[in-house]
């Protein structure tokens, strides 16, 4: 047996958190083809197609996601406390990523410059740019949340798999037999 939970462990609808730039829409997309499942990115419900990451208003946005929640089998990666209620009542396992608040910003520098609408939960007609806002979230704010985003994962008793860096998150892939 492995490091981690097998993934059947984890059930029919996973719910993948963590860091930007973590890794989540990648690992997302794998484990949905993986288990037949679809594949939702939060970030697409929250943003406007064909703009610069404009948000839709949030009464379409709740919509939006707890219209894929209602689905039977699943697995969605985004944070965005205000619904993690909902979907923490139909997630059947749970997966936080980790990594280093320097990686995660060249990642972040990466994809928006090199990676336009050819990566996992990029909006449809990308016009992706740098963001003060962004850069500032990586590397000051999000990084004062991880403790608590991970306290909130661990008490709600699902079956949850944690991950501190992209090493551990390869040595998942290879044990769960997931394709990026």
């Amino acid at each position: 047996m492995g490091e981690f939970l097998p993934l059947a462990a984890l059930g029919p609808r996973i719910m993948i958190c963590g860091p930007s730039n973590s890794g989540k829409s990648t690992l997302c997309v794998a484990l949905a083809s993986k288990l037949g499942a679809e594949a939702f990115h939060v970030d697409l419900f929250r943003h406007l197609p064909g703009t610069n990451w404009v948000e839709r208003p949030d009464a379409e946005f709740a919509a939006l996601h707890d219209a894929a929640i209602a689905h039977e089998r699943w697995v969605m990666d985004g944070n965005y406390s205000r619904l993690m209620p909902q979907r923490f009542a139909r997630a059947t396992g749970l997966i936080m990523l980790g990594g280093g608040r320097w990686a995660n910003f060249g990642r972040y520098v990466w994809r928006t410059l090199f990676q336009k609408n050819s990566r996992a939960g990029s909006l449809a007609g990308d016009k992706d740019s740098i963001k003060w806002e962004m850069v500032r979230w990586i590397l000051l704010v999000q990084p004062t949340h991880r403790q608590r985003d991970r306290e909130r994962l661990r008490q709600t008793g699902l079956p949850l798999v944690e991950l501190s860096s992209m090493r551990e998150l390869q040595r998942l892939y290879r044990e769960w037999g997931l394709a990026r």
